[in-house]
């Protein structure tokens, strides 16, 4: 049906004028509901705007009672208001009174109007609100109707994100510009309070009504071909072709991109009235709101798709031939980088000292940016749903990285408090660096050597900055992983002298490769594997592959020269892969000597405990070895065959349990009547509480992050070592059944008044 002002494409051109009017935001949005509602000649048109409490409140009315806005509200969820918020989809009865969920508003005076259209307000797949349109008359709603009614809807959904649109009270604003909380996965520590920056740009649309139809669709038409286009210049790509990973999501976005549903869809949009970038904005945004409510992971996978493909479009209606380019964002000077995933080169592809903190809608504590941000210093939480979402870029944001918590757009209560927090940590910080300088050793004289995680050259200060003893664990994998294509001896070399360099004569433990499984090279081919965490992978791949693995110690052996050097090899799960993994040192020593290039004055090897299986075969390991090393995250994750990356099982069991604590145990027991030297590398002997135990178990010798140096050597200086062990060796050995030991050595700190807090 059309009204007296002409139908759908008249209400966009009056919509546009009324936008223009500089008049409050108040105002404008009285103006629009006349509009509509004389458009469509509904004798009703209606804006509800959904609170921060959860509310939907009428913000304005045309056919209402006038007295009833900012009066009536309703529950998401109650009525026909609340269900088209619930459900993020239009709703179209002719008899409304009818229908189950209908609720009666007395003050509205609404009882006398029998047909109901309501249109969700979108914004990123976000529910903002309902627009209602009503008529006495029993009538449904044309399809051109509900298009119109809908891009009026991406108008007002603006206004709310904007924060134009007033609240009567805190707490009661509207929830487009609310402040949100959400809990995650603590990722790196620390604390970081600045402004949003998203890592993948979205394209603000600013212009909604189109001009001209026609040059609309020519303009998303080329859009499209030209997306399409780079996607398959880039899968014809060489080095793309081969990039695994990669090519699968070059795969997904072809796919998309030329699928017929989703071209249709953007078409029809267009043909409402509106312009090519409102199209794709709308359409995005309504699968979003629809697949959000998906509860199966390969759906809201897609999803992620699908958004950053239809960003991907934004960018390439807005600047040609730059859909598939990369994008630089420019970094405020506290920039909080937010992302749904993200590689360690791409991390440290921003400038670090404007980088404040990190969130990620996915990672766990030991993924691979993770590590990164901790080697950066920043605050990282990760596993934080729909977190692109939830942002604008420029938001003020606080990632805490101790709790796993972030707030967006904070109240002032909670800014303060985590100001108060943040100088609370830095005197904290003093504190520790007044320790630098004073030997790690407990008060009864045990010396318990503290050695950094390392990984890259930006990890090197630290020893500088900790007093650290040396790095007991250099990930020589980041170096490969941060690089597009697979590093040269004579760069591994150049990164392996860097290191001992730093060190100055300090020691550094290098261990080999420990790539394949979950962490595939983006130049190397994937293999497909049900259990990649059990697969082939570090050892495994390095003893298959020799080329690799020689390659990597010719490297080690060069750097090494003149200098102690030690070499370190992941996974191993039987003696025989030692005794492969030895032969080639020795040949390629034997190789080095050959040719007349200065050797190692020392080459110590060791092997990391994190397979059960060596458990078994300590006694002939320490007969091979010159020293172990033991990786407690993984050797924790296959004792207990629990995924430390699944959320829902890797909090499941304590590392101060009796099973655990007796296996550490055991190590260092075997290793001690072996002479051979023995190192807890992994995230038990980062926290002060856990070092207190492991010393008690018998370890004197423990690597961890920088930030944790610190406040472990605290709590280790005021301990006495024997009486730690007197403690424990009892309490390890009770058979009572108890899955954790913590509460305990909790009491036995605090009774002794050590510093357990990090």
């Amino acid at each position: 049906m059309r009204g007296a002002y002409g139908g759908p494409r008249v209400l966009l051109r009056r919509l546009r004028e009324v936008m223009a009017d500089p008049v409050a935001a108040q105002e404008r949005l009285d103006r629009i509901v006349v509009l509509i509602a004389a458009n469509m000649v509904a004798e009703v048109c209606s804006v509800y705007v959904l609170r921060v409490d959860g509310d939907l409140e009428l913000y304005a009315t045309e056919g209402l009672n006038r007295e009833a806005v900012h009066r009536t509200t309703m529950h998401k969820g109650e009525g026909l208001v609340g269900l088209v918020a619930d459900e993020a989809e239009p709703v179209n009865l002719s008899d409304a009174q009818a229908h189950p969920a209908f609720s009666y508003k007395p003050e509205t005076g609404e009882e006398i109007f029998h047909s109901f259209l309501g249109v969700p307000i979108l914004r990123a797949g976000n529910t903002l609100g309902v627009l209602v349109v009503q008529n006495k008359s029993h009538r449904t709603y044309s399809d051109e109707e509900i298009e119109a009614l809908q891009t009026t809807a991406m108008v007002i959904a603006e206004m709310i994100a904007s924060g134009e649109l007033g609240g009567a009270e805190t707490g009661l604003e509207p929830v487009g510009r609310r402040p949100a909380h959400a809990g995650g996965a603590a990722l790196s520590e620390g604390i970081g309070l600045g402004h949003v920056v998203l890592h993948e740009p979205r394209v603000v649309v600013k212009t909604f009504i189109a001009e001209d139809t026609e040059a609309e669709l020519k303009r998303l038409d080329t859009a499209l071909a030209g997306l399409r286009a780079s996607i398959d210049v880039l899968l014809d790509d060489g080095e793309v072709a081969r990039a695994g990973e990669h090519r699968d999501v070059l795969e997904a976005f072809r796919m998309f991109a030329n699928d017929r549903g989703w071209g249709r869809r953007l078409h029809e949009a267009v043909q409402t009235g509106i312009t090519a970038e409102a199209a794709v904005e709308r359409v995005q945004s309504d699968t979003r709101a629809r697949m959000q409510r998906q509860t199966d992971p390969y759906l809201r996978e897609r999803l992620h798709d699908l958004d950053d493909l239809a960003n991907r479009l934004l960018r390439e209606l807005t600047a040609p031939g730059q859909g598939m380019a990369p994008v630089a964002a420019e970094l405020p000077e506290n920039a909080i980088v937010v992302a749904r995933s993200m590689g360690p080169a791409a991390l440290l592809d921003y400038d670090r000292t404007r980088l404040r903190g990190l969130v990620l809608e996915e990672g766990s504590a030991s993924s691979h940016v993770a590590i990164v941000a901790r080697a950066l210093g920043i605050a990282a939480v990760g596993q934080i749903e729909n977190a692109t979402g939830l942002v604008e870029s420029g938001d003020a944001i606080i990632v805490d990285g101790v709790s796993g918590e972030v707030h967006v757009r904070p109240t002032q209560d909670v800014e303060r408090a985590y100001v108060d927090k943040v100088r609370f940590r830095a005197r904290k910080q003093e504190q520790y660096r007044a320790l630098r300088e004073r030997p790690s050793a407990t008060i009864d004289g045990a010396e318990v050597k503290l050695l950094l995680n390392a990984g890259l050259l930006v990890d090197l200060p630290h020893l500088a900055e900790t007093g650290a003893h040396g790095i007991g664990l250099f990930r020589t994998e980041l170096q490969f992983m941060v690089a597009s294509s697979m590093p040269k001896t004579a760069a591994q070399q150049q990164l392996y002298r860097a290191v001992l360099d730093a060190a100055d004569g300090r020691p550094v433990t290098f261990r080999t490769l420990d790539v394949g499984g979950d962490k595939i090279l983006p130049y190397m081919h994937r293999e497909p594997e049900e259990n990649p965490a059990l697969g082939w992978r570090a050892i495994r791949l390095g003893l298959d592959r020799p080329a690799l693995l020689r390659t990597q110690v010719r490297a080690l052996l060069n750097a090494g020269g003149g200098r102690d050097l030690r070499i370190m090899f992941p996974m191993v799960a039987c003696v025989s892969e030692i005794d492969g993994a030895r032969d080639i040192v020795r040949r390629e020593l034997a190789r080095l000597v050959k040719h007349g290039h200065p050797a190692p004055s020392s080459v110590e090897v060791g092997v990391m405990i994190e397979v059960p299986s060596l458990l078994f075969q300590l006694d002939e390991v320490l007969e091979r070895v010159d020293f172990v090393s033991v990786g407690s995250n993984d050797l924790m994750q296959f004792l207990f065959a629990v995924d430390r990356g699944n959320a829902r099982v890797s909090g499941r069991f304590d590392p101060l349990s009796p099973a655990f604590l007796r296996t550490l145990a055991r190590i260092a027991d075997r290793a001690k009547a072996a002479g051979k030297p023995v190192t807890l590398c992994g995230e038990i002997g980062a926290r002060p509480l856990e070092a207190l135990a492991l010393v008690g178990v018998g370890y004197r010798s423990l690597s961890m992050s920088p930030a944790s140096i610190g406040p472990v050597k605290a709590a280790l200086i005021e301990a006495d070592a024997a009486e730690l062990a007197a403690f424990m060796t009892p309490l390890i050995a009770r058979a009572d059944g108890k899955a954790s030991l913590r509460a305990e050595i909790e009491a036995f700190a605090a009774k002794r008044g050590l510093q357990v807090a990090p």
